[in-house]
This record gives C-alpha cells, structure tokens and sequence, in this order.
C-alpha cells in the first residue's frame, strides 16, 4: 500500500474525500515513524529489550540542552523504536520533559506521525480547534558524526496522555531507521483510555484511525515481532 501523509489524511477528512485502501488495519502502522520508549535507565533498557527481542538497539546521540539521549531499533524500512533516557553527561536540571516525570519504569510514553507540509498541517488543526504547537526544529549529531535535522508539530500538552502524537518530517536527512538495528517489526499499535471516544474523535479530525478502548488509564501499546518472538511494549 502507498503511504498516505498524515497531512493528505487530515485534508482528506476535511473535504470529505475517501481514503479507500487506508481505511484497513495496516494504514495507522504506515503513519509511524517513530514510538518512544522512555526509560529512567537507557543502559538498562536497552539490555532488557535485547533480552526480549534478541537485538541490540543502535547508540542514536545526544540531545543537547534537553537532557536525554537514546538508542534505536528500526521497525521496518521508514520508521523505528526510540528508547530515551536521562544523559550522565548532561546536567539533570535539563530534564524538562513530561515524559520522564514521576517515571519509575520504562514506558511507551508517546509516538511521532509522519507528516509533511507542517505548517499547512498545523493551520488546518487550529482552523477545527485543535490546540497546536508552532512547527519548530531540532537537530542532533549520530556517533558517526551524521547530523540529522527534523522540524515537528505538536499538540499543546501531553495530549491523551500522549496516545495523540507529534508530527515529523525529516526533509533532507537520512531516516533514523536506515542506520538503526533490523530485525523487529511493528505489528500492532493501539491504544486505552478513560475516555476513549473523545479521544478517537481527536485521532480522527487528524487522519489518525488508531485503534482505542476504553481503560482505567491512558496507555499507547504497541506489538513487536523480533527474532525471539513477540514482545508487546506500553
């Protein structure tokens, strides 16, 4: 099946045009390009996984200011599993995120969409009242010395609980996945929540027809095939 970009969805709801193929399970699987794991102890989950799975995650970078750095798995040709966690070398004041507060054990504390034509994408959320962030960049060095730039749009917040994601575009870079370990496959990507139709209709106004029921908690869970089986990650 041909990706369908997460803005080309979203437009697509808007003006009432169907997305017929995109519509089957596999459609939210190709709008992936990224699930994040975070982890109070990058070294001890990165151990564990390979464990699980029976791969060892690729060293990614750092990211400076922000206080983390991770190690990757490609999940297939355009998309990977980001394990983050706090950076020794960097001090822990930088550790601004949500995702690692109160954390005590690893999670699946978000997932990044691919998008293209931020902006327009951006515009469109805002014009059907969706809070949104402004489309801003980042960067980081690989090992290798590689720099990788991307730009993202976000939803103001950890929306859901982090089952809306942000969305990516890479531009010019290489794809993460192309450097990252092979061998595991996404093959299944859900999610709960305490209010679950609220937030599939949020999904929804975004061209995102992720699978989600009702739950005690909000949860992003997500189902890897790896050389020693399947794991499943939330």
């Amino acid at each position: 099946m041909k990706p369908i970009t997460a803005c080309a969805l979203f437009l697509g709801i808007l003006t009432g045009v169907s997305t017929g193929a995109a519509q089957d399970s596999s459609r939210i699987l190709s709008q992936v390009d990224h699930l994040v794991y975070a982890t109070p102890d990058l070294e001890r989950t990165v151990a564990d996984l390979e464990r699980r799975l029976g791969v060892r995650a690729t060293p990614g970078g750092q990211h400076p200011g922000r206080g983390t750095r991770n190690a990757l798995i490609a999940l297939g040709a355009n998309s990977y599993l980001e394990i983050i966690g706090p950076d020794p070398e960097q001090p822990s004041t930088n550790l601004q995120s949500w995702w690692f507060s109160d954390l005590k054990e690893p999670r699946l504390v978000t997932w990044a969409a691919k998008g293209t034509e931020l902006e327009r994408l951006r515009d469109s959320a805002v014009s059907h009242g969706l809070a949104m962030t402004e489309v801003s960049a980042g960067s980081r060095k690989r090992p290798d010395g590689v720099l990788l730039s991307w730009r993202t749009v976000s939803p103001l917040g950890p929306a859901a609980g982090g089952i809306v994601p942000f969305f990516i575009d890479w531009g010019e870079s290489p794809h993460p996945a192309l450097s990252s370990v092979k061998g595991v496959t996404l093959v299944g990507l859900r999610a709960e929540h305490p209010d679950a139709s609220q937030v599939k209709e949020t999904l929804g106004r975004l061209g995102l027809d992720l699978p989600i029921a009702p739950g005690a908690r909000s949860a992003l869970i997500a189902t890897l095939e790896g050389p020693r089986g399947r794991v499943e990650l939330r």
